[in-house]
């Protein structure tokens, strides 16, 4: 069976450009771990998973993200 099509919930919000400063809304888009989610279960449009997956990369290089969440040793 096919799912249902996901809506981008940023498109809807109406923000342009994604911010590599909003660390709350980037940990909305990583698991646990500190993985960055894929667009089937975020459900993001092509154009704004990659505006998220750089912005994700940029503020862990900045020290505002961490890499790995628990790394368990």
């Amino acid at each position: 069976m096919r799912r249902p099509s996901k809506t981008c919930g940023i498109c809807e919000s109406g923000v342009r450009v994604v911010d590599y400063k909003d660390d709350r809304a980037l940990a909305r888009f990583t698991t646990e771990r500190g993985k960055i989610l894929p667009s089937r279960l975020s459900g993001m449009c092509s154009r704004h998973q990659r505006q998220m997956s750089q912005a994700i990369k940029r503020a862990r290089y900045l020290a505002m993200l961490p890499f790995i969440k628990g790394s368990g040793r």
